[in-house]
């Protein structure tokens, strides 16, 4: 079956015209197709067509299984529910500059970090370019009560976006098309464990989407403690990849720092990390950790945050405490997924 998500508009007219189809149609059902219509939707489209893209194509790869709304704050963490029965997960926050959805680029993850429920069961599968742009369509039509939409877009869902390159390039490219939701890239972003060939890689795409690094360590000692990663790529070339990426698209790196009580978040480490960020284009995301129930790992106290911050605010490093958000619906990555595949698991064992 043809994943029309996954299609820019100039393939669509290609394929309208194929089919012995005037051109504009493949205009028509693109327009359709990314404000989330399904086919009977597509109602100034000739029914003899409308049944052949039955037949022959999907028109929306994703749908939402599930969603749970915080009473705190109105974040919204979807289940989404994919084609061969997978399922992702989705969280949508609400700020005063507009609407982030955080969208997930693979089924479960391969690269091990230790504060992750993402990756406990490993990788299942890539996901494609359609099925990340249909993470968007389905928040938008989750929203469109609200005549709102989705004005930034997060790679940092369950996966690795780099272990993914080509369908996220592809999914990258569908969203400048100016047909469909034509989202500017500056206001995506992309979260990387630091796979350096492919950071290097990205830097040269000309997509300029701001590049986040979860680094969450000083130095390669530390950094080897959670994430597997680090064994494979030094701080070193990540650093070097990151100046790469900045130099060439003008674009500030964020790194991602969680702060783990015992290991990363002394005062030690704070002075450390100023002295390896300093002169650089970059700012850091301090995230206290969400504790994983199957890990080991300690979240910190408020005290701890602060003076971690303090630290690098003295010594001039751009810096900010992420905004937790989510946190009665369960809002970290993987978490929800991984409970309802639990669930279900049970229910199956004592049916």
């Amino acid at each position: 079956m043809i994943e029309l998500t996954g299609m820019t508009c100039a393939e669509l007219t290609a394929w309208a015209k194929e089919n012995g189809y005037p051109s504009f149609r493949g205009k028509q059902i693109f327009r359709w197709i990314h404000h989330g219509a399904d086919f009977d939707e597509m109602t100034n489209l000739p029914l003899s067509m409308r049944e052949k893209l039955k037949e022959e194509a999907i028109a929306q790869p994703v749908s939402i299984r599930l969603h749970r709304t915080s009473r705190l704050d109105g974040t919204v963490k979807f289940l989404y529910a994919l084609q061969d029965g997978n399922c992702v997960e989705g969280v949508l926050m609400r700020y005063k500059y507009g609407i982030s959805l955080c969208i997930s680029t693979q089924v479960g993850c391969r690269m091990g970090c230790r504060f992750c429920a993402s990756t406990l069961d490993g990788l299942v599968r890539n996901l494609t370019a359609g099925e990340m742009l249909g993470e968007i369509l389905q928040a938008n039509l989750f929203l469109r009560d609200e005549k709102q939409t989705v004005s930034h877009v997060v790679l940092m869902g369950s996966g690795e976006p780099l272990d993914n390159y080509d369908n996220v390039i592809r999914f990258l490219r569908l969203m400048k098309e100016e047909e469909g939701i034509h989202l500017s890239l500056r206001n995506i972003s992309l979260s990387t464990c630091g796979i350096v060939p492919r950071m290097k890689q990205l830097a040269e795409e000309g997509l300029p989407v701001t590049l986040c690094v979860s680094l969450h360590a000083p130095n390669d000692e530390i950094r080897k403690v959670t994430m597997p990663i680090a064994n494979r790529y030094a701080i070193g070339d990540i650093l070097a990849a990151c100046d790469e990426y900045a130099e060439k698209t003008g674009r500030r790196i964020i790194f991602e720092y969680a702060l783990t009580d015992g290991l990363n978040a002394g005062e030690k480490e704070a002075e450390a990390l100023a002295a390896l960020l300093r002169g650089r284009l970059c700012h850091v995301n301090l995230i206290p950790l969400n504790e994983v129930k199957e890990r080991h790992l300690k979240g910190v106290t408020e005290d701890t945050v602060s003076r971690f911050m303090k630290t690098l605010e003295n010594r001039h490093i751009s810096v900010t405490r992420r905004r937790e958000m989510g946190d009665d619906i369960e809002g970290a990555c993987g978490q929800l997924r991984r409970k309802t595949l639990q669930s279900e698991a049970e229910e199956g064992v004592h049916a």
